[in-house]
């Protein structure tokens, strides 16, 4: 007790009676000066108060001490029962993670009878790891997780063992190690958690749903049968949304908006959308199936923007052709359905409006740059042809973009360097075309609606004024707000829907011989001699350009085949392996042709004449890149299978490019792929 050091106010509360004490003798030395008797009288008293002060301060101290610790004792014990009966986890560990005390709560929560004495914290709570732990005394650490069904938060505090004054506050910012241990308090967060959840599935999503070719579907139809087809249409629609409790309103005889709790989401996405099966599985008639779009916003913080996203993704629904699901969120694009083919369009209304567009935004502008993808083939070259004819007869000067001419494009260029008295100045590469650009440039983009795809992606970002022209389907990177956009995914190539474009922009645009031998060679490559998604007006334009004195025959000798590519295309052909007994992978080595892109979309094309193939899909080494062509005649929509590969295209004609990898990884890739598809039911 003797060793016990004491200080601040109990060592002052100890020592007041002695300080007071001179100031007690000076009043009586005062009282002297007044009268001796009672001045003599109160020195008996002083006397008496000094030593009873003296006595109190040397006799009485360690009493008074011993009590302070005895109570100090009593509180500390109070104070740790409460800490270990408290309604809150607490855990305390060393420097390692071993456990060196912890409350009831902490012990009934996360410990079991097969628990050792000695544990970790990490052995009874995985995600506390010590990469988790604090590095410094200043900051706490927080970790959220679950456990037994309940969510926790874990605060984690770092925690100095020896005491430090403020000379060693430097030290003790840094101690050694195992000089300092971790507090860990956990939070229950169920409730919390349960809440959070509740209201965000309580959100309203905003959906809006198109059926897709509703007049072309049922006008063949009787009057009476027409509206029995309508009204069981939109008793299937309403029951479908009655299922997920959503308020839907009709708006026009075509579209409808339907209002629902984003908790049924999940299962809408994990049916698959059925309605998109329901809807097309109705009986119209032969050949003729009615298919639905939909597009739906989540994820915004207001209705009116929830509203703004499920415009934009039907928009992007029928872009990319329709009978699809397309869910927008703010950083996010998700895509179901898209297994069948569009249904062609009979009517030209479009095409004829896009002419006149196209014809105003090319007389407005001061000069014409157009531009296909990169490693662009015969249908870009041959649809730029076309547009060339119209600015060219407009006055306007014209520049086609090509930075690199492959051996598919070469019959093209040379045909047109023995008409053409300026094609040396028709085609220009990409630098060039970069200094060419003014505020009034028109900058027209053919077959491709990828910025990224086009052959000069900085022209994009240099345009004031940009067309595109294209028959791929949509996906998620588009151009930003451009003053002509026209995209048919059922157009089988660029090729035609210029030739329609043609035959609306005005009497006086009239193409040349050898300009319809391109635009035709376009639509041949494209559709394969006609073999891939040719429709009604395919062979309409294909009519127009041979008025417009296209040959066959000229256009057949531009495109005969050499001998190494002949060979190649055997080799290829020769060791490929049939995949899941329907899917043709194609590994080709084509370093020996000039166009080994173009190579392998030919052998991918002839790889769909075999016996039991839905799809086929050849790789070809290009540059450090490996570009996959795929192709499907109506089993699969490969522009699915490509985009989760982050390529794109049409639903019979797709392809994508990988990085990184070889040929063999490639394969490897494509077959994980089929597999996760078949998993999930997309085969």
């Amino acid at each position: 007790m003797d060793k016990i050091k004491y200080g601040g106010p109990l060592r002052s509360y100890l020592r007041w009676p002695i300080i007071l004490s001179p100031l007690l003798v000076a009043m009586n030395l005062h009282i002297y000066t007044i009268n001796v008797k009672i001045g003599a009288l109160m020195t008996g008293y002083v006397l008496v108060y000094i030593i009873i002060a003296l006595l109190l301060y040397f006799y009485k101290k360690k009493a008074i001490i011993g009590n302070i610790v005895q109570y100090s004792m009593r509180f500390n014990h109070t104070v740790g029962r409460l800490a270990k009966e408290l309604n809150l986890p607490i855990a305390i560990t060393d420097w390692t993670g071993a456990c060196l005390w912890c409350n009831s709560q902490f012990t009934k929560n996360f410990c079991t009878a097969e628990t050792k004495r000695k544990f970790t914290i990490t052995s009874v709570i995985e995600y506390l790891t010590a990469d988790a732990f604090p590095k410094t005394t200043k900051e706490n650490a927080e970790i959220h997780f679950n456990s037994a069904g309940k969510y926790y938060k874990a605060v984690i505090q770092k925690v100095n063992i020896a005491e430090y004054g403020p000379e060693d506050a430097e030290k003790a910012e840094t101690p050694e190690l195992g000089d300092y241990f971790y507090v860990f308090y956990i939070h229950d967060e169920t409730e919390i958690v349960h809440f959070i959840k509740e209201n965000n599935e309580q959100r309203l999503d905003v959906g809006l749903l198109y059926i897709d070719n509703y007049d072309e579907s049922l006008e063949p139809v009787d009057e009476v049968r027409r509206a029995l087809l309508s009204a069981l249409i939109d008793r299937k629609i309403n029951k479908y949304m009655l299922q997920i409790d959503a308020i839907t309103k009709k708006l026009e005889k075509d579209k409808y908006i339907f209002l629902f709790k984003h908790k049924y989401l999940s299962e809408l996405r994990n049916n698959k959308f059925s309605l998109l099966d329901d809807i097309r599985n109705v009986n119209v008639g032969e050949d003729v199936n009615i298919t639905i779009s939909m597009g739906i916003g989540t994820q915004a913080d207001t209705y009116i923007k929830r509203h703004e996203y499920s415009r934009s993704a039907i928009d992007l629904a029928l872009a990319r052709g329709g009978d699809q699901v397309v869910i927008k969120t703010k950083d996010n694009l998700l895509y179901y359905g898209g297994k069948s083919i569009q249904q062609e369009k009979n009517t030209r209304v479009k095409a004829r409006v896009k002419a006149h567009a196209l014809r105003e935004s090319i007389e407005a502008a001061g000069q014409i740059i157009i531009m296909g993808h990169r490693l662009p083939d015969v249908d870009a070259i041959g649809g730029a042809i076309g547009i060339y004819r119209i600015a060219a007869t407009l006055g306007k000067n014209t520049h086609i973009v090509v930075n690199k001419v492959t051996s598919s494009l070469k019959p093209i260029l040379t045909m047109l360097e023995e008409h053409e008295t300026d094609a040396d100045d028709l085609f220009i590469d990409g630098e060039t075309a970069r200094s060419l650009m003014t505020p009034s440039t028109l900058l027209i983009i053919v077959d491709v609606n990828h910025p990224s795809y086009t052959d000069e992606p900085s022209l994009v970002e240099l345009a004031s004024s940009l067309v595109v022209l294209d028959h791929h389907r949509q996906s998620g990177e588009s151009f930003q707000n451009p003053t002509l956009s026209y995209v048919e995914p059922s157009a089988s190539s660029s090729c035609e829907m210029v030739a329609e474009i043609l035959q609306y922009v005005g009497e006086e645009i009239k193409l040349k011989p050898y300009e319809a031998d391109a635009l035709y060679s376009g639509v041949m490559i494209d559709t394969n001699n006609f073999m891939n998604n040719p429709g009604v007006r395919t062979f309409e334009a294909i009519a127009f350009l041979r008025r417009s004195g296209a040959d066959i025959t000229r256009v057949r000798k531009m495109f005969r085949t050499d001998l190494t590519e002949y060979r190649v295309k055997a080799e290829a052909i020769q060791n490929t392996e049939i995949f899941m007994e329907h899917y043709a992978i194609a590994l080709c080595n084509a370093n020996d042709c000039e166009s080994p892109t173009i190579v392998g979309a030919r052998i991918a094309n002839e790889l769909l004449d075999l016996e039991g193939i839905k799809a086929s899909f050849v790789l070809t080494e290009y540059e450090g890149k490996i570009y996959i062509s795929a192709r499907s005649i109506d089993e699969l929509n490969v522009q699915v299978t490509m985009e989760k590969l982050g390529g794109g295209g049409h639903i019979t004609s797709a392809g994508a490019q990988l990085e990184n990898c070889s040929l063999y990884e490639g394969g490897d890739i494509i077959r994980k792929t089929l597999k996760k598809m078949k998993e999930e039911g997309e085969l």
